[in-house]
This record gives structure tokens, sequence and C-alpha cells, in this order.
């Protein structure tokens, strides 16, 4: 999951004309929308705490989270909405590899009662996607979110060389084009139980994810606008340092960084 934040801090963002800088009070007025995309670096106790300014604010009827499968969204009662410890035993989350379930906390108590949408990959799924690419695992509906479409060669090999960096190194470049792929599924997932929501529920939506997803030019948002083209999305990024060039979000706002040490650590080298 840390993998997102590597992506994020080592990318010189392209220059985008629509994209505003806000800071954390605009985030309790923010512009109308039906889908807010809320990212996040998931380690970051001040950007969940955002997300959660956002999400009180906008009161929406559903909530997205990119940490939930919906098999653990079939096992949550009214009452462990209420109650941390319950709501982790409830999900197993502190032994799904996820940041502590109290940073997240805070966006569960600001809509206690708006429905909970899953929308995580199993591991199993994401290795056919490497193996085989997303259309194949995402099934009928992977022409309408765009899956059967080859990446721009450009798109396709900036993606790849970011995967590289993210796994520090670690693994061959040959392998990335299967990340990407990996990549896309978890998107276009994340779109699919976006628009379930809104059509259940209706709008406002709001998805809690990583701030990769929540890009405008590759990320979650591409594969709404792609499926459903009249769905209006507004996408937040939260960064740790200024940009170079503006990110690929619609708004963004800078917060303190958090102290996570080597990030390539983990994979047995540093940079």
């Amino acid at each position: 999951m840390r993998l997102y934040s590597l992506i994020i801090s080592a990318t010189a963002f392209a220059a985008s004309a629509d994209a505003e800088q806000i800071t954390q009070t605009d985030l309790r007025h923010l512009p109308d929308a039906q889908v807010y995309v809320l990212g996040e670096f998931h380690d970051s106790a001040i950007q969940h705490q955002n997300q959660a300014i956002a999400v009180e604010a906008l009161a929406p009827k559903a909530l997205v989270f990119e940490m939930l499968s919906p098999e653990q969204i079939e096992k949550i009662t009214p009452a462990d909405r209420l109650d941390q410890t319950l709501f982790d035993a409830a999900t197993s989350w502190s032994s799904s590899g996820w940041p502590d379930l109290s940073l997240y906390w805070p966006i569960f108590e600001a809509a206690p009662t708006a429905p909970i949408y899953g929308a995580w990959v199993q591991r199993d799924a994401l290795r056919e996607a490497f193996s085989n690419g997303a259309a194949e695992v995402f099934g009928p509906e992977a022409m309408r979110y765009g899956l059967t479409s080859p990446l721009p060669e450009s798109e396709q090999s900036e993606r790849e060389q970011q995967q590289f960096e993210a796994h520090c190194g670690a693994m061959p470049l040959e392998m990335m084009g299967g990340m990407v792929a990996s990549q896309r599924l978890r998107d276009a997932q994340l779109a699919k139980v976006t628009l379930d929501a809104l059509q259940e529920h209706g709008a406002p939506v709001a998805v809690i994810t990583g701030n990769g997803h929540a890009r405008t030019d590759w990320g979650m948002p591409v594969y709404v606008t792609r499926a459903a083209p009249e769905v209006d999305v507004l996408s937040i990024g939260q960064l740790e340092s200024a940009p170079e060039g503006q990110p690929p979000y619609d708004l963004w706002l800078v917060t303190a960084p958090t102290d996570r040490g080597d990030p390539c650590e983990g994979f047995g080298q540093t940079q």
C-alpha cells in the first residue's frame, strides 16, 4: 500500500490549467459534484483528518473505501459502525496490512450512518490481471470501462517506469507492465463500485483512496467518466511537499509530511 506514497512523491507532474490549490478550510466548502474522490497518503494521520472534515461537510449518501473488500462489508453490523474495536474485529482490519484503523476512524465517525462500499481487489485477481490483463479479470463490462483498449504508448511507458521506481528497482522493469495492468483493474473496480453506490443511494458519494487512484489523468476518475460520462466527479489530491507543475487533481493541498523512514528498506535495498 505504501507504493502509492512513493509514486506520488517521485513524480514531476505535467501542468494542468484546471488544477487548483486549496486549504484545509476549503474542505468544508467544496464545489458541487456527484462523486468526490478524496486522495491520501495511507499512513498520514493529518490527511485522514482532512478526509473526515470533507466527509462531515458533504454528508455523503454513501462511502466507498479502497481498503475494504465486499466480503468485509457484509460482516459489518450497525453496532460495529459505532465502535472501533468491534469494527476492527468484524473486518479483521488489524491483519489486513493497512495502517492502523485509528487513522481512518474519524472518517467513519464523520458519516456514521452512510452505507459503506468496499472496492478492494483480492490478490488472486490482481495476480491474474498481472499475467493476463485487467480486461480478462474484470469481466463483461471491461469494454465499458475502457479496459479492452491498450494505453497510449507514452502513458504505458511512463507508468511502467513509475512502478519500477515505486518498487525501488527490486523487480525487473520488464515486469512492470503487469503491475500497470493490476493498477488499471483496481481503478476500474473503484469506479464500478462507486457508480453502483451512486445508483443505489444517489449523490453525493465520497471515495476514500490513495492519491495514485485519485489522479484525473489515469486514475479512477478516468474510468468513471469512461463508463458514465454524465457523472460529475471532483478529485482532491493531498501532497506532502510543493509539486513541480500542477498535480493531476481537480483540487489539491499540501500537508505536513509523515516520517516514514526509508521507503525502500522493505524491498531489500535503499536509494
